[in-house]
């Protein structure tokens, strides 16, 4: 059994509400120093077998498909 992690994060250019939110949060809590924030997405996905190029490629189409609004997202898979 393997693990595949896909990270799926807001392309640079769309605007991040819940980013801004904790950036402003961490000064009122004292974590100076914190410039921007962006938040993401994070799945693990565990597959039978080894995770071989059929296997990413076919966890690229699961998180093109479903896991990923590739619009406004975009998606990084990698092998845990």
């Amino acid at each position: 059994m393997a693990r595949v992690v896909v990270d799926v994060m807001l392309k640079p250019e769309i605007l991040d509400p819940q980013g801004q939110a904790i950036a402003g949060a961490c000064s009122r809590l004292g974590f100076e120093g914190v410039g921007q924030v962006r938040q993401g997405k994070r799945f693990e996905v565990e597959v039978e077998g080894e995770a071989d190029d059929t296997t990413l490629a076919d966890v690229r189409r699961l998180a093109e498909t479903l896991l990923a609004n590739t619009v406004i997202e975009d998606f990084e898979v990698r092998v845990a």
